[in-house]
């Protein structure tokens, strides 16, 4: 994954569209910052950590003490290795499920989800434990892709091949609007303060995610054969397609407790 999406292994945020893939994956960071208000705050919860690299820096520049959580035992690895490697006492990863998160009530001034959300299948369940281990005060901010509006069964079947492609590369997952996401904050007491469609901001991801594969291309036929590199960039244009056509998006949800 590092040689196709990048060392941060997410979504960049482009101003111009003419930015690095790091400098816009820096800038979503940033955005997700200003809008956790996460430089007031003590304890953030991290969930779907990845390889650390957003939980470490978080640790590392802010003095936040990090809990980050991931159903993969290469990611908590790496993620620990990381930390390790930069000397962070106050940045801890475990393997755990977002949907069942194993922490007491009331643990937590910050829930970071960035994009993570998609691949619980139980988004009632995901956000309904946010609510729980939220202090009073407390403020979930969430990226991840979303759909446009409400995919009907005939949308599905009008795109399957394009959502078999999409699993076969990223794995199994489930788009909502937006207005999913606020229903069930809603319902388990989170307020909705901001929301932000940011699906222009992050469309280059793809041009720079597709110059990746290009790039290591070698490298990537060598641990995953051609067959899986060609999926990846036939993943690309359809993602691509997807946001052109208004069938997904990009957004950014705040929430408080």
């Amino acid at each position: 994954w590092g040689y196709l999406l990048g060392d941060d292994l997410h979504y960049g945020l482009f101003a111009t569209g003419d930015e690095a893939l790091s400098e816009a994956t820096a800038a979503l960071t940033e955005a997700m910052v200003a809008a956790a208000d996460a430089n007031r705050v003590d304890r953030l919860l991290d969930i779907g950590c990845g390889n650390g690299s957003v939980g470490c820096r978080l640790a590392e520049e802010l003095g936040l003490e990090v809990e980050g959580l991931s159903p993969s035992t290469v990611c908590v690895d790496r993620a620990t290795a990381l930390a390790d490697a930069r000397g962070l006492v106050n940045a801890r990863f475990l393997r755990g499920d977002g949907m069942s998160l194993p922490f007491g009530n009331r643990s937590f001034d910050r829930a970071w989800a960035l994009e993570s959300s998609h691949l619980m299948l139980d988004k009632r369940a995901l956000v309904h434990e946010v609510a729980r281990v939220l202090r009073p005060g407390g403020r979930l901010v969430l990226c991840d892709i979303t759909a446009c509006q409400a995919l009907t069964m005939g949308d599905v079947l009008e795109h399957r091949d394009a959502f078999l492609l999409l699993q076969a590369v990223f794995g199994r997952a489930r788009m909502e609007p937006l207005s999913h996401y606020s229903d069930l904050c809603a319902e388990a007491g989170l307020a909705v303060s901001g929301t932000r469609d940011l699906g222009e901001a992050t469309r280059a991801t793809f041009t720079r995610w597709r110059a990746n594969a290009h790039a290591n291309r070698g490298a990537v036929i060598q641990e995953l054969g051609e067959e899986t590199w060609q999926a990846f960039l036939d993943a690309c244009t359809v993602l691509e397609r997807f946001w052109d056509e208004g069938v997904l998006t990009y957004s950014l949800l705040v929430a408080e407790r």
